[in-house]
């Protein structure tokens, strides 16, 4: 079943890399007590996601931690140490927390993964940007075509705030 607004996220677990390695970090851990703008793409680096995506969200990162966001979030389905290197070369002024949904454990819960095997991908998660007030979904933006930035990106995001 497809998450939609009013839902609370499921149980699940991220791992984020941090000065002593990698960790992992439950929903409750990114999420509980915080209003959080989590952005979803389908793949560190990939051409729409790394060009497009990205800078959507870091141009109007200031902009959206002024209307009471506490936490910006990036997920995709990457390891814990690609998801590092994609923050070190865009997050360039610390504004988001990346997270590794290495398995898709986390897409596969929520429903929104997305099979890309046919393009050697494997499934990933489909591309959408979700505004979650302490564990639960006030708003959902999920990308009809995940090769597209139009409804999921930080100046959409920004203008429902």
């Amino acid at each position: 079943m497809t998450i939609k607004v009013g839902d609370r996220l499921p149980e699940s677990k991220f791992r984020v890399m941090t000065a002593d390695g990698p960790q992992v970090k439950t929903t409750d851990d990114i999420f509980k007590g915080k209003k959080v703008a989590l952005f979803a793409v389908p793949g560190a680096y990939t051409g729409t996601c790394h060009k497009m995506h990205m800078p959507s969200i870091f141009l109007n990162a200031y902009a959206i931690k002024e209307k009471g966001v506490d936490t910006i979030a990036v997920v995709s389905v990457n390891d814990v140490f690609v998801m590092n290197a994609w923050k070190r070369d865009t997050d360039q002024r610390d504004e988001a927390t990346f997270l590794a949904d290495g398995n898709a454990e986390f897409a596969k819960a929520i429903g929104l993964e997305l099979d890309a095997s046919a393009n050697g991908l494997g499934i990933r998660s489909k591309r959408y940007s979700m505004l979650v007030e302490d564990g639960v979904v006030k708003s959902l933006n999920l990308e009809p075509n995940p090769g597209k930035v139009e409804v999921s990106g930080g100046d959409t995001f920004l203008s429902q705030l």
